[in-house]
């Protein structure tokens, strides 16, 4: 049923296991795991890490940039005299 998997390696997790637990699976998955989702105890689909000739690229991930590094806006008046003039004469 499983080919290029050995069953040790193969977890079965529920659909709702998959939607709540994603960050770990994906983990799991970068680190080799294969993973059988089921449906109501169906197997409906499998995770298997893919493999270097079966990866194509199109479009390369970018790495974002932190809110660290965005220069800050400097305002020109305090912050107070803004908020006055909008919230007015109150």
């Amino acid at each position: 049923m499983l080919h290029g998997a050995t069953l040790d390696r193969v977890k079965q997790i529920s659909q709702r296991e998959l939607r709540n637990d994603n960050a770990e699976i994906m983990r799991g998955v970068e680190a080799g795991e294969t993973y059988v989702v089921t449906r109501r105890g169906v197997p409906v689909a499998r995770i298997v890490p893919i493999s270097e000739p079966d990866l194509k690229i199109d479009r390369p991930a970018t790495t974002r940039r932190r809110f660290s590094d965005i220069k800050r806006v400097q305002p020109s008046e305090p912050t107070s005299v803004t908020i006055d003039y909008l919230r007015g004469d109150r």
